[in-house]
């Protein structure tokens, strides 16, 4: 049925190349879901949803004041100036709140950028809703040009008591291979 190779090399050579398909696609087809199914059920790694959240009715908690902290750091290789309007900011669970973000492109030619966020500790990833974020969407930037990026979020009133700072992180990222026809159409 099967014919044996005879030839040494062509059999190592197949059995690595199978072995690195098998390779690949463990990693990047079945990790990667495990992964995300792994963070979202086990509420690790600060992950917060990629998605808006639309609030509801349930009252402002004044009794309560928790410390926001917003970090900004790029990725390596990405130029963009990125930062937080206010590193820090006092909120009360329960209430709507705005800050700004600022990106400035200072390179000549047009970039499109992706924040990933982070939340710390990573167990009130689950109580810090953004009801709209600049994170939710890639951002194109024409070159040396600047943007003011926007992020409203609430805190629940459900956050444990003994959680009383929170820091909001976003990595930015340098999407613009991948986003190619957004670039070419600015």
């Amino acid at each position: 049925m099967f014919r044996v190779s005879r030839n040494p090399a062509i059999d190592t050579t197949a059995k690595l190349v199978v072995v690195a398909v098998a390779m690949f696609a463990f990693v990047f087809v079945i990790m990667v879901p495990l992964y995300n199914v792994l963070c979202d059920a086990l509420g690790i790694n600060g992950k917060t949803s990629g998605q808006a959240y639309t609030a509801v009715q349930a009252g402002v908690d004044e009794s309560r004041e928790i410390t926001i902290q917003f970090v900004a750091t790029n990725n390596e290789g990405m130029p963009w100036e990125f930062g937080p309007e206010d590193r820090i900011m006092k909120v009360h669970p329960g209430a709507s709140n705005t800050t700004i973000f600022h990106a400035r492109n200072p390179l000549p030619k047009a970039m499109v950028a992706q924040a990933i966020p982070s939340v710390s500790p990573s167990r009130a990833a689950e109580y810090f809703h953004k009801t709209e974020c600049f994170c939710f969407n890639q951002q194109p930037l024409d070159g040396e040009t600047s943007a003011e990026m926007p992020l409203q979020f609430i805190i629940d009133r459900d956050l444990p008591r003994d959680i009383r700072t929170i820091t909001l992180s976003y990595t930015l990222f340098d999407v613009t291979a991948m986003a190619g026809d957004a670039v070419a159409a600015r």
